[in-house]
């Protein structure tokens, strides 16, 4: 890290969390502690005072009991820099509807947290950017607040990937299949792979499963896109995509009745 020194305040419900936040942002050095919070109407407290308004990074928690992280930004009236902290992927790509600078998935990855950093430091002292005065920001704060109280998630519609320091977004109806080879996971979108952050088991929890259907220990289907069946030895079956590779994917015997049954055959 260089020797800019950014000023940090931590909010998340879990105390442990915070604990090991603030270990490896010392551990990464630069970072001014300013204070951190379990309590989010104390934090809410803290970043409406002068002080507050001075910080350089809101490490925030989007998931908490009483006020999420939503909702306390949206009874902000000047709108930090944040880095979203989530255990669960469908929030972070609701952070990006507000344009955080990045989110990081719980348990948070030293690596991520330096690349977070560095992205962070190439926009520092810059002022606050445009879309943090945006009219509708308030109100898509308090959306995806109410979305949140209301134990309401929706099945994510995108899935982010990324390319070093570049984040991109699939839309999740092109996304043929996931596939998980070598350790890593990738979303195929038209015969090209791309990488993305969850196991095969995380993407059969998370996604939905009207369409997401899991045929093999490594593979991960969109049903929309199956075209055909057919027979293969040992009770198996092979399944043709509509794809322009025609890709075909080996469904395991133990596999075989569900994906019947959700096709209909």
């Amino acid at each position: 890290m260089s020797p800019v020194l950014l000023r940090a305040y931590l909010v998340d419900d879990e105390a442990l969390a915070l604990e090991r936040l603030e270990r490896l942002l010392a551990s990464v050095g630069g970072i001014s502690m300013e204070g951190r919070a379990t309590d989010p109407a104390a934090a809410l407290a803290f970043l409406s005072s002068p002080a507050g308004r001075d910080i350089d990074v809101l490490f925030l928690d989007i998931q908490m009991p009483g006020m999420n992280g939503f909702e306390l930004l949206s009874r902000l009236n000047e709108q930090p820099c944040v880095i979203f902290t989530t255990a669960f992927d469908e929030y972070a790509l609701r952070a990006f509807e507000v344009n955080s600078i990045d989110y990081l998935l719980k348990p948070i990855d030293p690596e991520q947290l330096s690349r977070a950093l560095r992205k962070l430091q190439r926009l520092h002292p810059a002022p606050r950017p445009a879309w943090q005065q945006q009219a509708d920001l308030p109100a898509l704060l308090r959306e995806l607040a109410a979305t949140l109280r209301g134990d309401r998630l929706e099945y994510p519609r995108r899935i982010a990937t990324r390319i070093g320091e570049r984040i991109t977004f699939l839309d999740l109806e092109q996304v043929t299949h996931f596939l998980a080879s070598d350790k890593l996971t990738y979303a195929v979108v038209n015969g090209g792979q791309h990488c993305v952050d969850q196991t095969i088991k995380d993407l059969e929890q998370r996604l939905d499963p009207a369409r997401f259907l899991r045929i093999h220990r490594a593979v991960l289907v969109n049903v929309d896109w199956i075209k055909e069946l057919g027979a293969w030895f040992a009770g198996k079956l092979v399944i043709t995509l509509k794809d322009a590779q025609h890709t075909q994917l080996t469904v395991a015997r133990d596999r075989v009745a569900a994906l019947k049954e959700r096709l209909g055959v």
